[in-house]
């Protein structure tokens, strides 16, 4: 009897861990086309990357820290059609934000096709469209759902690997996010990045 209930378990769990894969195809993270890299080494969650020069979109606030839905819907108001040529653009991967004092950021990335034919500007004032200066970065991937604390522990976590392989750290760490908001929390792409001198 344990033998065969078991036996169900392991199946039920097997069609569920496909069922999720199915899920994040082109509904997920793997439907986008993401920001390029060329990783320069690899320890474990821990990477250095090159980044090329590539075009975002962002919008800046101040003040509410907590504000990030109103950003993000300003910029997917964008590429939805809210600028100056009515132009819808695909969604990328993967969504950059970061805090620099009382400034708040986050960036799309503007897909490479329409950056090189040039990207549209767009209707709202707080939304620049401009290129992002390539770049050699420090980064660490977690899992999980996002939570300040867990936010705070990776930057943390970040910071003392980089001061481990002795890195200049030359900016302030920001937030890349990859996965839909209902993508399961253990199949979620977070990463902490900063750059660094080459």
């Amino acid at each position: 009897m344990k033998t065969k209930f078991a036996i169900a378990i392991t199946v039920g769990a097997t069609l569920l861990c496909s069922a999720l894969s199915s899920c994040v195809g082109p509904f997920g993270r793997d439907g986008y086309e993401s920001a390029p890299y060329t990783a320069v080494k690899t320890d474990g969650a821990f990477e250095i990357r090159d980044y090329p020069e590539i075009v975002v979109a962002t919008t800046t606030m101040s003040g509410d820290k907590d504000n990030q839905n109103s950003r993000f819907m300003s910029l997917f108001k964008y590429i939805s059609g809210k600028n100056e040529t009515e132009q819808k653009i695909s969604m990328t991967t993967p969504v950059f934000s970061k805090t620099d004092g009382d400034r708040q950021e986050m960036s799309f990335v503007i897909p490479k096709e329409v950056a090189q034919s040039g990207a549209p500007k767009a209707n709202n004032k707080n939304i620049t469209v401009a290129k992002r200066q390539a770049g050699r970065f420090a980064v660490y991937r977690y899992s999980g759902r996002w939570t300040e604390a867990r936010d705070k522990k990776a930057r943390a976590t970040l910071a003392e690997w980089a001061k481990t392989q002795k890195l200049t750290l030359t900016s302030v760490m920001e937030k890349a996010s990859y996965d839909p908001p209902f993508t399961p929390p253990f199949m979620r792409r977070n990463e902490i990045l900063v750059s660094i001198n080459k």
